[in-house]
């Protein structure tokens, strides 16, 4: 039964102090689900008792059948401590890489987070990856070493040697936090540095700066878990139960006499209890006693297991539960499981749920206690830093911070992903409950109705028609009318899951709906823009990224429930209606135009498993066109491809993140039969240095020497437009691994460059080029000065990779003119003319006086759909650079009225065959990806393991 209603928790979303946003990450397996299954079990949703069975905020089918979770999912709980009551909302996210974009879309919207480690496995891969996700957000962690039972029960250790191995697993975990800590405050020194390094006098002995003083003047004093300040909980979430030191310190500062604070110092750490002195002494490892923890907290547990669980005594099961003060009921001490008498005396007398809510209650923070990093974070791209804002965007860093609910506050909400319901499960579509008036009221028509059947059966005449005798032709009308309503009814709705920065928000209000590539700088600049409050999603154009729409539900949410509520107000968390028209994944609503979209949420998984769908009926392929639709905008990960062929293709994370599409496709937005192709490989095209050996080992130079033949091949393609206007010259050549590595690395740098590089030239945003870009004209570059460092950066990199390389490539940075594809690929357009200059990596206006100006956009263009698809299989090439050794344009002749179509035209096409040609010159392969992986498995099967490895 739940122990708390919707109007306390109505009444704690006023109180943004009192609300804590968190999440609960880890990787697979580690027991993130059991723990929030215990979470929710403090307000009576669920029996302590289904705790870690029922798994309730695992909501899905396949979620349920595989044990793992594929998607976050909120809920609101409520926790009091001292006199204080609090409001949680808590995220249960996936552990599986498959689904770690579902943990970005949960970080985004939280202030602390509950890191989740076995201390069986100790830190995995997924374990790391959370802890950067969590750190480069600017949120608060919490730690729970979880499945300390297994070290009893399955691993047979020793208390002191779970101590020692707990200790290892807790250095691991603050290694890398550490790591990533460093990391950040050597960035940050380094760019400390260009500033100083800028203002310094030009002699040699002044020119000093320190490097030493970084990591040292750091403030590291609150980044590490360690449990004698609090934040690191010991725990077994499937047994219930669950600590801190603090826990041990409160229960034994009254029997030893000792202030707690003082135990809370020395229970953690190289101490032990001296039994003649009765002190706390420090050098326990050194002088061999067994540490204070051990004493006072695992012996006293590990007793506890071995009686109930190893020896199974139900004898001593009374006098342990009459010393910690426990009462078992009658019927747990007759129970024959042990380890349902484990669980219930542990859950009584050290309750999990009680001491992570708790901790997260006084160790994490609230809303109103945001960072000022984090708001200049969330206000930044990749591209513009906070300073290139103006005025009016600025401000609204004040309206973050004071987290306010006025009515002179701007509303601002973030929306990190669309998930979709049943319409018929939402709470304004399910019936109600009656009142006492309306049952009485129904018992009465009831009775009328008896009345006239029986006077009617007794009448031989004819009776009147009415809605009991309707005709034939009616009642078939309204048979069609309830099966579309019906039909209605079970469509899809999707909800929005949503944080409120500023502001309030009510039940039908106006919004901005602002995209993630909206420029508050363009708009505001702007004169006389007004928005179309009538478009939607769909009707705007490339260059337009704003909606107008109206709020028509709010809801709290409760895991697997939704609650309707009429109004909330900043800093919670929240799910929102009616707002499918108007965003694809994320987006941000706001009363404000000058408010920025928040920057890009990164993704730890990038799709590469490809799959092509089609319906196995083709009458059915608009219900396959919509369902794909639906899926793009409730998954944040998955791609949806449309292919020249006509192919649908489907780009997932992994195999079981492509499971679970196809089965939402089949059964919950397409609900057709669908034929699946098998996963598609990736493929790049290449080519190679022309090879010294032949098949059979033997020197080609000295085959053509024997046979006469000392002439080679010139790789050189010349190639002329359809009208002879214009005459190049292009010669294809294997790009060397560092370059082709550097180049892939580094493509969000490149698409930032592109970005500039189009300012520069003032192409317009209608231009071809922006095919092959994702990236949009703003009419002003705003290149911040980290990303003006970072190119800078990615240039020195570059000319040192060539001048290693040698003469042959040592100029080809000033060379460069375009990358493909894309705009961002591994591949390099060369500009080798005599007469015509290019500037890609440098900020320069570039010089439109020569012709060959206008036609450059053609060109780059040409080699950008080269790049796009070899002449292979139509695959995007990977390491080739195309040397542009000859651009002649004759202009004599008047281009727009020949036959051959406008000269632009034939430029890109003559390019786009000249690349092909010249590629084809040289020796071609095709790379395949290759997959990396790491196999964990239990030391008693590694040698199967490796059994089997030997007969791959």
């Amino acid at each position: 039964m739940r122990l708390v209603d919707s109007k306390k928790l109505l009444e704690l979303q006023n109180k943004p102090s009192n609300i804590r946003n968190i999440c609960i990450v880890a990787h697979v397996d580690h027991g993130k689900t059991t723990l929030a299954d215990s979470l929710i079990s403090s307000n009576g949703i669920i029996s302590q008792r289904m705790s870690g069975k029922l798994r309730y905020m695992d909501s899905r089918p396949d979620e349920q059948e595989r044990g793992i979770t594929m998607k976050c999912s909120s809920i609101a709980l409520y926790h009091a401590l001292d006199s204080n009551e609090y409001l949680v909302n808590l995220i249960d996210s996936p552990g599986h890489i498959d689904f770690s974009s579902e943990v970005s879309t949960a970080v985004r919207l939280c202030d602390g987070a509950i890191v989740v480690v076995d201390v069986v496995e100790g830190v995995c891969p997924q374990t790391r990856l959370v802890l950067k996700q969590a750190y480069s957000e600017n949120i608060k962690p919490v730690l729970v070493l979880n499945k300390i039972d297994r070290l009893i029960v399955e691993m047979r250790m020793t208390a002191l040697d779970a101590y020692v191995h707990i200790t290892q697993v807790l250095e691991q975990v603050n290694a890398v936090t550490g790591e990533l800590f460093a990391s950040e405050v050597l960035e940050n020194e380094e760019n400390t540095i260009d500033k100083l390094q800028v203002n310094l006098p030009s002699k040699d002995d002044q020119n000093f700066y320190d490097w030493t003083s970084a990591l040292e003047e750091a403030d590291d004093s609150n980044l590490y878990f360690s449990p004698d300040q609090g934040n690191v909980v010991f725990a077994s979430a499937i047994d219930g139960w669950g600590f801190t030191t603090h826990t041990f310190a409160k229960l034994f500062s009254d029997k030893l006499g000792v202030k707690e604070e003082l135990l809370k110092k020395v229970l953690w750490g190289d101490y032990y209890l001296n039994s003649k002195t009765k002190r706390f002494m420090k050098g326990a490892q050194e002088k061999a006693k067994k540490p204070l923890f051990v004493q006072l907290v695992f012996d006293n547990l590990w007793n506890i297991y071995e009686t109930i669980i190893l020896r199974n005594d139900k004898e001593k099961v009374p006098g342990i539960c009459e010393k910690l003060g426990i009462k078992l009921t009658t019927r747990d001490l007759r129970h024959t499981d042990a380890r349902v008498q484990l669980q219930s005396l542990m859950m009584q007398w050290l309750p999990l749920s009680q001491t992570v809510l708790n901790m997260v209650c006084s160790k994490l923070p609230s809303p109103k206690e945001i960072l000022p990093e984090k708001v200049e974070k969330l206000m930044c791209s990749r591209i513009h830093d906070f300073d290139s804002y103006l005025d009016e965007t600025k401000k609204l860093k004040e309206d973050f911070l004071a987290c306010d609910s006025s009515n002179n506050r701007p509303l601002i909400i973030f929306v990190s992903k669309m998930f979709s319901v049943e319409r018929s499960s939402l709470p304004e579509n399910k019936p109600k409950a009656l009142t006492a008036e309306e049952m009485a009221l129904r018992r009465e028509k009831a009775r009328q109705m008896r009345e006239e059947l029986k006077n009617s059966a007794n009448k031989a005449e004819a009776i009147p028609m009415s809605k009991e005798t309707e005709s034939p032709e009616e009642k078939c009308t309204e048979d069609e009318k309830g099966k579309e309503e019906k039909e209605e009814q079970s469509e899809t709705a999707f909800i929005a899951f949503a944080r409120i920065f500023s502001g309030k928000v009510r039940k039908g209000d106006k919004v901005y709906v602002l995209g993630p590539k909206h420029n508050p700088s363009k708009i505001l600049s702007t004169a006389d823009f007004k928005v179309d409050t009538t478009k939607k999603l769909k009707d705007l154009k490339s260059d337009e990224h704003i909606t107008c729409a109206e709020i028509k539900s709010l809801y709290i949410l409760m895991g697997r429930e939704l609650e309707e509520i009429d109004e909330a107000v900043s800093g919670n968390i929240i799910g929102i209606g009616g707002l499918e028209d108007h965003i694809l994944k994320t987006a941000i609503l706001s009363s404000s135009l000058a408010c920025p979209p928040f920057s890009e949420i990164q993704y730890a998984a990038v799709p590469i498993l490809r799959v092509a769908v089609e319906p196995t009926y083709p009458s059915q392929l608009p219900q396959l066109v919509k369902g794909l639709r639906l899926l793009n905008q409730s998954d944040s990960c998955v791609q949806v491809l449309l292919q020249e062929t006509g192919e649908h293709v489907l780009v997932t994370a992994g195999e079981v993140h492509l499971q679970r599409c196809l089965e939402d496709l089949k059964n919950l937005y397409a609900k057709i039969p669908l034929t699946v192709s098998e996963p598609i490989v990736p493929f790049k095209e290449t080519i190679i240095e022309p090879p010294k050996m032949d098949m059979a080992n033997e020197e080609i130079d000295s085959q053509n020497i024997d046979k006469g033949n000392d002439t080679e091949q010139d790789p050189v393609v010349t190639i002329y437009t359809n009208n002879k206007q214009s005459r190049i010259k292009i010669r294809a050549r294997p790009l060397p691994n560092e370059i082709t590595e550097l180049l892939d690395r580094s493509s969000d740098l490149l698409k930032a460059i592109s970005q500039h590089i189009k300012y520069l030239h003032g192409i317009s945003n209608e231009n071809i080029e922006a095919k092959f870009t994702d990236l949009q004209i703003n009419g002003k570059s705003n290149l911040s000065d980290r990303m003006l460092k970072l190119i800078e950066a990615f240039i020195a990199e570059l000319e040192n990779i060539c001048t290693k390389l040698g003469p042959e490539w040592q100029d080809i940075v000033k060379q460069i003119w375009s990358v493909g594809p894309r705009n961002c690929g591994p591949n390099l357009l060369l500009n080798q003319t005599e007469d015509y200059s290019t500037k890609y990596l440098h900020h320069e206006k570039i010089l439109k006086e020569d012709s060959r100006f206008e036609y450059e956009g053609s060109f780059v263009n040409g080699f950008q759909m080269a790049t796009l698809a070899g002449p292979l299989c139509e695959e995007p090439m990977m390491g080739v650079a195309f040397c542009v050794e000859e651009w002649i344009l004759d202009k004599s002749e008047n281009d727009e009225t020949h036959s051959f179509g406008p000269l632009s035209g034939q430029i890109m096409s003559a390019v786009k065959e000249g690349c092909r040609r010249a590629f084809q010159l040289q020796p071609q392969r095709l790379m395949a990806a290759m997959y990396s992986c790491d196999i964990v498995v239990d030391q008693k099967v590694l040698g199967k393991l490796l059994y089997n490895f030997k007969h791959f």
